[in-house]
């Protein structure tokens, strides 16, 4: 079975090749165009992603040494996200699907996000708490198996991927600032500064990252009247990092420990920060706490790892349920409950 899969949510062109669950190419073109513009740009993120999907989609196709005739399916993100973006991906799709007769599997992106740590963790088994957490995206989820999930808790107002980038721009840092902070937090002090850590004690598994954003503004207008300056990002983004991760970290066990569940996935884009990875390995071996992070390129937004979800929706129901095009894109949040 071999599935071309295609990820075009937000900002990032991908197409991977997926054989029989094994990932043959994960091509990934980011649109480094919006760092001007301070975050992305619906309208130029969309037409980006129609200048280079074809050329994304045959560099994956050449990588994995696959023919298009020889692809048994195609999978593509259909929900949430951009939807000038996903429209792109799904009607490219389509339009592959009518020229080469192949079935389509429409596929949510956070669902991609759910299961990706399978791709490179095949010891990892289920039940597991999995926290998916990016720039549009805080969720704690405890899954039973690929059909059976749950939301315990989320974010109620800011991501933590945003509440990085937006803290950063506040900073004085580029675009991306998620990364940056990163890189300027391994050189600080993440005590120098003590910033607010939103609902760490509220007793539930939500998460709000608004009120901390909002401290950060305060607090530079006040301490930095004309200016973040560059000796101090440091210090600055180690204590605005440890903040965050000090609540990501902390509801992640406490669910662990209510659920009773000794797995934990980490996946999305704030996955790869350096810091939470850390605390993270370190509470695993405090608290016999299994910790699964994908490999960088399924933490970004990936094809890979829409393929990867899509082969056990096929197996689930065979290649010809997925014939019918009259799937549309959206882009709601993710709210879905278990399905029992």
């Amino acid at each position: 079975m071999i599935i071309l899969a295609i990820e075009t949510s937000c900002d990032e062109t991908s197409v991977a090749i997926i054989k029989d669950g094994n990932v043959l190419s994960n091509i990934i073109s980011s649109q480094y165009i919006h760092n001007k513009f301070g975050g992305v740009v619906p309208e130029i993120a969309s037409r980006s992603h129609l200048k280079s999907i074809s050329f994304v989609m045959s560099e994956a196709l050449s990588k994995a040494e696959v023919n298009i005739f020889d692809i048994d399916a195609i999978a593509v993100t259909t929900e949430p996200g951009l939807i000038g973006s996903l429209v792109v991906g799904s009607n490219f799709a389509k339009g592959l699907s009518l020229k080469f007769n192949k079935p389509v599997i429409p596929i949510n992106h956070i669902e991609g996000h759910l299961f990706s740590g399978f791709i490179n963790n095949p010891e990892l088994k289920f039940p597991f708490l999995a926290l998916v957490v990016s720039g549009g995206h805080t969720i704690l989820f405890e899954v039973i198996n690929y059909n059976s999930y749950e939301i315990i808790g989320q974010t109620l107002d800011d991501a933590a991927g945003e509440a990085f980038d937006k803290t950063a721009k506040l900073i004085g840092l580029t675009y991306p600032g998620g990364p940056l902070i990163d890189k300027y937090a391994r050189m600080g002090n993440p005590e120098k500064y003590n910033f607010p850590r939103p609902l760490i004690n509220s007793g539930d598994f939500n998460f709000s990252f608004s009120g901390l954003k909002t401290s950060v503004r305060y607090f530079i207008a006040k301490n930095f009247p004309d200016g973040v300056e560059e000796q101090d990002y440091p210090d600055l983004c180690a204590s605005v990092q440890e903040a965050i991760v000090d609540v990501l970290v902390s509801k992640s066990l406490l669910a662990a420990k209510h659920r009773g569940i000794n797995q934990l996935v980490v996946a999305g884009g704030v996955s790869a920060n350096s810091r939470l990875r850390e605390r993270l390995n370190k509470s695993s071996e405090e608290n016999s706490l299994k910790i699964f992070i994908p490999e960088f390129q399924y933490c970004m937004d990936n094809a890979a790892m829409i393929g990867f979800i899509a082969s056990k929706k096929i197996e689930e129901k065979g290649l010809s349920f997925y014939y019918n095009l009259t799937f549309t894109a959206s882009p709601n949040v993710f709210r879905r409950k278990a399905k029992k």
